[in-house]
C-alpha cells in the first residue's frame, strides 16, 4: 500500500525514482507523482491519477531532471483519487513531502494551521505534515521533521526535501516501513528494497521511531524523542540482493499467472534445509518455548487468516493441541481471555500488515509473550517483533492477489504441526518420515495440477458471464473454498462467497438457481459421501455444479455437473493442491472479463494502514 522512493545524488535521479515507482506498482495505488529540485533551485513536480507509465511520459515531456527528489504511489485514504490529492505535497514552494500511512489527529492540526493562515489545496492528511514541517523549519530540515512528527498521532513513512537545503532528504517511520539504501556519492530512501533493485545492495532498515537524513555524501539515522529532538543512533548495514528478475514477467501474461506457476519452486525453496522435524527450524530458542505451549492462537488477515484456519485442522487432528484462529483486525478490539501458555502465531506475507502488527502488540500487552512469525520477508517488522520465526521463501510476490505466499505459509504451518505432534508424542519415527516425504512431494503434485490449466480455462469461459458464485467445501477444505471465493472476487469482481457444504440448508440454498454456479471441492476423504448429499441438494434446485475432485471421488459428469479431476488424493496436504486449481479458475475468469488482474481496483498489496 503506497510506495516511496527518494534520492540525494550527484547525478540526475529522475529515472531511478520513476523506475522505483514502477517496481512498487504491485503494492497497489490510484495516483502517483514525483518532485525534483532542478538546477534553478525550485521544485518541479508531475502528478497523475493514471499508471506510472503515464507519469514517466509526463516527466519525459517536461524534462524533469535533478539530483534530489522524492516520488510516490498513493492508495487513497483521505481525499479521492484526484491529481490535487496525489503526492508529493508542497508547502510554500519550500517543502515537498510524500507520506504512507494515516494521521489520526490531522483534523485538529489542520484547524490549528488554518487559524495561522495556512491554505490547503488538497483533501489529504498529508498536506498537514508538509505545512507543519514548513512551520518548524529554521534552516535545518532534520530538526523541522523531528518537531513535526512529535505532533503526529497515527502511522507514517515520510520522505521530505527542501529547496533551502537542496542536497538533503529526510525520512521518518512510525508503523510504516522505510529503508535506507547506501550508494557511491548517492543515497536513497524507499518503502521496499525492491524499489532499488540494481541500484544498491547495501541497506539499513529503519526501526520504529527512526528519522533518517541523507545527502550524496552522508547517511545518518536518529531516534525521534517525544519532545521533538533527534538523537543519533547506529543501525546495522545489511546486504540484500533484490534482482531485476524478481520482477520480470518472462513468458507469462501477468504476475499472478507467473506466481501461480512458481509455486512448486517456492514450496521447494521454503522446505530447503529442513532435514528433519525439529523445533530448531523455528529458531534457536524454539524448543524451550514450545515445551511451555499448551494451546495456540493464530492471527492473520485475508489470505493469511485462511491459512491459519487450515492449520487449525492440522494442529488439532495431528498434534492434538487446541488452536484458535482470529482475524487480526478484529482481535485487538474485543475482550478476549489470554493464556500464558499460548503460542501466538502471526502470519503475513509482507510482515508489515498494520492490523497484524497491532494484534501482536495487543496479545503481548495481555501477557502472551511466546510469539512466532510466519512471514516472507526476513527484515520485516513482524519478524523483528516476535521471539521465533519461520521465513517462507516465496520470493517477490507482485500480484495483489496472493498465491504462492499462501501455499508457502501452509507448508510452514504443516511443519509447525509436525513439530508439535512429535514433541507431544503423537508422531512416530515412521510417521515423521512418511509425512515429511509427502510434504516434499507437494511441488511435483502441484505441477500435475498446473497441467490442468486448459480444462480450468473451460470453466472460466462459463464463469465470466456470471455475477455471483458459491463455493463449497467440508472439513479442511472449507478454508480452501473461502480462499477460492476470495480470489474470484478480488480479481474478477464477481460476487463470491464460501460455505461449509453442510450449511447449505441453513440459508445459502435459497440463492441456488440455474444462474448460480456452485464450485465444490470434493476430494475422496471421509466426508465425501456427506458432500455428495449436499451436491444433490444443489442439483435438485436446478443449480450448476463445477466440481474439483480426484481420481477416487466417484463423481461422474453430467449436464449440470462439470468435473475436473486432480491427479491424486493427497490426504492432509490436499488443500495445497486444490487451492492452486481455484487460483487458476479465478485468474482465467478475470482474463475473460478483461479486468486488471495484477492491480485489482481498490486493493493494495501490503495493507499498512488500519
Amino acid at each position: 500500500m503506497c510506495g516511496i522512493v527518494a534520492a540525494s545524488s550527484r547525478r540526475n535521479i529522475t529515472p531511478i525514482l520513476l523506475e522505483g515507482l514502477r517496481r512498487l506498482e504491485y503494492r497497489g495505488y490510484d495516483s502517483c507523482g514525483i518532485a525534483v529540485i532542478e538546477s534553478d533551485g525550485a521544485f518541479h513536480r508531475a502528478r497523475t491519477v493514471q499508471r506510472v507509465a503515464s507519469l514517466i511520459r509526463q516527466a519525459d515531456e517536461e524534462k524533469l531532471s535533478g539530483g534530489v527528489g522524492i516520488a510516490h504511489t498513493r492508495w487513497a485514504t483521505h481525499g479521492a483519487p484526484e491529481v490535487r490529492n496525489a503526492h508529493p505535497m508542497i508547502s510554500h514552494d519550500t517543502i515537498a513531502l510524500v507520506h504512507n500511512g494515516i494521521i489520526e489527529n490531522y483534523a485538529e492540526l489542520k484547524a490549528e494551521l488554518v487559524s495561522e493562515g495556512y491554505e490547503f489545496t488538497s483533501q489529504t492528511d498529508t498536506e498537514v505534515i508538509a505545512h507543519l514541517v514548513y512551520r518548524y523549519f529554521e534552516g535545518n530540515l532534520l530538526d523541522a521533521v523531528a518537531k513535526a512528527v512529535s505532533r503526529l498521532r497515527g502511522s507514517f513513512g515520510l520522505a521530505v526535501c527542501c529547496t533551502k537545503q537542496p542536497d538533503v532528504v529526510v525520512g521518518a517511520r512510525r508503523g510504516s516501513p522505510l529503508v535506507m539504501g547506501l550508494g557511491d556519492k548517492e543515497n536513497f530512501l524507499a518503502s521496499d528494497v525492491l524499489a532499488l533493485a540494481g541500484v544498491t545492495e547495501r541497506f539499513i532498515f529503519l526501526e520504529e521511531g527512526d528519522i533518517a537524513e541523507i545527502t550524496p555524501d552522508s547517511a545518518r539515522i536518529f531516534r525521534a524523542t517525544e519532545d521533538g529532538r533527534a538523537v543519533p543512533v547506529d543501525r546495522e548495514v545489511k546486504i540484500v540482493s533484490a534482482h531485476d528478475n524478481d520482477v520480470a514477467l518472462g513468458p507469462y501474461r501477468h504476475y499472478m499467472q507467473k506466481e501461480i506457476f512458481e509455486q512448486p519452486r517456492a514450496i521447494a525453496d521454503t522446505l530447503e534445509g529442513v532435514a528433519g522435524i525439529t523445533p530448531s527450524i523455528f529458531g534457536a530458542d524454539a524448543e524451550s518455548v514450545f515445551r511451555k505451549v499448551n494451546r495456540i492462537l493464530i492471527l492473520g488477515c485475508g489470505t493469511s487468516f485462511y491459512a491459519g484456519l487450515t492449520a487449525k485442522y492440522w494442529l488439532e487432528a495431528i498434534a492434538g493441541i487446541p488452536c484458535d484462529v482470529e482475524i487480526a483486525s478484529e482481535y485487538r478490539y474485543r475482550v478476549s481471555v489470554p493464556h500464558e501458555d499460548q503460542l501466538v502465531v502471526c502470519i503475513s506475507q509482507s510482515g508489515e500488515t498494520s492490523d497484524t502488527l497491532s494484534a501482536l502488540e495487543h496479545a503481548k500487552s495481555l501477557g502472551m509473550h511466546m510469539t512466532l512469525a510466519i512471514c516472507n520477508v526476513a527484515t520485516s517488522a513482524l519478524v523483528h517483533n516476535t521471539k521465533l520465526h519461520y521465513i517462507t521463501r516465496a520470493g517477490a510476490e507482485i500480484g495483489v492477489a496472493s498465491t504462492k505466499a499462501f501455499t508457502t505459509q501452509l507448508a510452514a504451518l504443516y511443519l509447525m504441526t509436525l513439530v508439535f505432534a512429535k514433541m507431544r508424542g503423537r508422531l512416530t519415527p515412521e510417521d515423521e518420515v512418511t509425512r515429511l516425504a509427502s510434504l516434499r512431494h507437494v511441488p511435483a503434485a502441484i505441477q500435475s495440477v498446473l497441467a490442468l490449466e486448459p480444462q480450468i480455462m473451460g470453466f472460466a469461459d462459463i464463469f465470466a458471464s456470471k455475477q455471483n458464485a458459491l463455493f463449497l467445501g467440508r472439513g479442511i477444505h472449507y478454508p480452501v473454498a473461502l480462499e477460492g471465493a476470495l480470489k474470484l472476487k478480488e480479481i474478477s469482481y464477481i460476487h463470491a462467497e464460501a460455505y461449509p457444504a453442510g450449511e447449505l440448508k441453513h440459508g445459502p440454498l435459497a440463492l441456488v438457481d440455474s444462474s448460480m454456479p456452485v464450485v465444490t471441492v470434493a476430494p475422496n476423504d471421509r466426508l465425501l459421501e456427506k458432500l455428495k448429499a449436499n451436491m444433490a441438494e444443489v442439483s435438485a434446485r436446478g443449480g450448476e455444479l463445477y466440481v474439483f475432485a480426484d481420481a477416487g471421488s466417484s463423481i461422474d459428469p453430467s449436464d449440470r455437473m462439470h468435473v475436473i479431476r486432480l491427479p491424486e488424493n493427497y490426504g492432509d496436504l490436499s488443500p495445497l493442491l486444490y487451492v492452486v486449481a481455484l487460483q487458476l479458475l479465478a485468474y482465467h475468469t478475470a482474463i475473460v472479463r478483461g479486468t486488471d488482474v495484477d492491480k485489482p481496483r481498490n486493493l493494495a498489496k501490503s495493507v499498512t494502514v488500519e
